[in-house]
């Protein structure tokens, strides 16, 4: 029993499957894949991170705190574009689980993502409504509070309609084509850019270096503090894996969009925490809108229209990019034959997995409807974390046991790179508040219930290997895995 609970899925067999009759459409390009990744990491964290944790804890070294992060971030997602180029499965770090480290530790990856990327657009849609409900307030529309808020909000309302609604709307959209999805994330992606630069070039040209002075006010300590909460603020580029089974070219793509979209929102991030910290002493941005406090700093308060256009364009494509990866891992899992077979089940015309997809924006509204937003957003990202440290390891393993399969993208500095990708995430895992913990063991107890009760013997690899049936495609083992 032990072993088996270690075995992997071959790699050969993971190719074979994006071949068969439950495969995805091969639409993305370069440009799309790194359009998913900024999408999901440059949000609401943009306009906030930098002038909370400069305040609280890095002072103008918050500049420095982004840069640290990256760096640190940086690991895993090399980590990720070697597995990406050469497992290009829908999946993420489940399917890179399955593949290096076993069956049970694949599971406890794929549960545990269900969990955050569930969580995490519950969060974004109520986010969304809020950002919403706040823009036609200032353009003089006034929509019923009992349809805006939860019953549990403070004051209550009925249900939050808005949340519901932009759910509803994006899964749409999801089970109508990957094509047509990244097409409007693109788009979304270019508006918020350009609202971005638009405070960039605003607000740079009144920095004021004596602002930046003294520069790590609360020492280096305060901003490695600073770097390990600001690290999440990157963490949407694992997302960019998730299509990786719908890329044209994902040998060459994937690493592209991972490690793009990092650079570009690296860039954005240092320079808004920079113009953010020049502009207004540092002590004083410690609120919930930092960018909003800098422009009427200014006396530009006109602008702050157009910010709000640029939080809710970046809210709606973290969502989007959201909704487009939980359905996937979902699917890949149902694949393997650890969940119910109907759940991979794709769309004869469109090529979506388009029943998980149902699935996924039905219990995100409900949620979304019903739940307060302080309610998920105590919910932290312990499992993407978690989901780092496996890719990490997962890359130090394959090395290990198959050093003869080629590799269209290598980690550099190999291993060092993946070890501190490993010690980093395990490192920020432990920093995390107790509760993460206690949420983590629980869905974890719930999810290793759910395996033994049903996965263990529904398993397809596990059935092959009590039938003695050799797997599929495993006559091409030994071939080049990324023809």
């Amino acid at each position: 029993m032990g072993l088996s609970l270690l075995r992997t899925k071959p790699l050969a067999t993971l190719l074979h499957d994006t071949t068969g009759e439950k495969h995805l459409r091969r639409a993305l390009g370069p440009w799309d894949l790194t359009a998913l990744g900024i999408g999901c990491i440059i949000g609401v964290g943009i306009f906030v991170l930098p002038g909370v944790q400069a305040a609280k804890n890095a002072g103008p070294g918050i500049i420095l705190s982004f840069a640290i992060a990256a760096a640190a971030c940086a690991c895993s997602a090399l980590c990720y574009a070697e597995l990406a180029a050469m497992i290009p499965v829908a999946g993420s770090a489940y399917t890179y689980g399955y593949a290096t480290l076993g069956e049970l530790p694949a599971w406890i990856i794929g549960w545990d993502l269900i969990l955050e990327y569930m969580v995490a657009a519950v969060l974004v849609s109520t986010g969304w409504s809020a950002y919403l409900v706040n823009l036609l307030h200032q353009a003089g529309v006034e929509l019923p509070h009992a349809i805006c808020a939860s019953p549990w909000d403070s004051p209550p309302g009925r249900f939050n309609l808005p949340a519901v609604a932009i759910v509803v709307l994006l899964s749409a959209l999801l089970i109508r084509g990957i094509k047509e999805s990244s097409r409007v994330n693109f788009v979304i992606v270019v508006v918020k850019l350009a609202v971005v630069v638009f405070f960039i070039v605003l607000a740079g040209r009144h920095v004021d270096a004596r602002n930046w002075t003294p520069f790590m006010p609360f020492g280096f300590k305060g901003v490695m503090t600073a770097a390990a909460i600001v690290f999440l603020a990157y963490v949407g580029f694992d997302a960019v894996s998730t299509a990786a089974e719908e890329a044209k070219n994902p040998q060459r793509d994937m690493p592209i969009g991972i490690m793009g979209s990092l650079a570009v929102a690296t860039v954005l991030y240092m320079a808004v925490a920079a113009i953010m910290t020049g502009v207004v002493p540092y002590a004083r941005l410690g609120v919930a809108d930092p960018v909003a406090l800098v422009l009427n700093e200014l006396g530009m308060r006109w602008s702050s229209a157009v910010i709000s256009v640029g939080a809710i364009g970046g809210i709606t494509s973290v969502l989007l990019v959201l909704l487009l990866g939980q359905p996937r891992i979902l699917f890949s899992m149902s694949r393997d034959g650890l969940l119910p077979p109907f759940l991979s089940s794709v769309h004869a015309r469109y090529r979506t997995p388009y029943l998980t997809t149902i699935a996924t924006g039905t219990i995100v509204s409900v949620a979304a409807a019903l739940t307060p937003i302080d309610v998920s957003s105590a919910l932290c990202s312990i499992g993407t974390l978690f989901a780092f440290l496996i890719v990490c390891a997962g890359v130090i393993v394959l090395r290990r046991t198959r050093p003869d399969l080629e590799r269209p993208f290598r980690v550099p500095l190999f291993p060092l790179l993946p070890a501190l990708g490993v010690v980093l995430c395990a490192y920020l895992m432990v920093s995390l508040p107790g509760t993460a913990w206690v949420r983590f063991v629980v869905w974890l107890v719930i999810g290793l219930m759910i395996y033994f009760g049903y996965g263990i013997r529904r398993s397809k690899v596990a059935s092959r290997e009590r039938a003695g049936v050799r797997a599929p495609g495993s006559e091409e083992a030994g071939a080049d895995i990324s023809s």
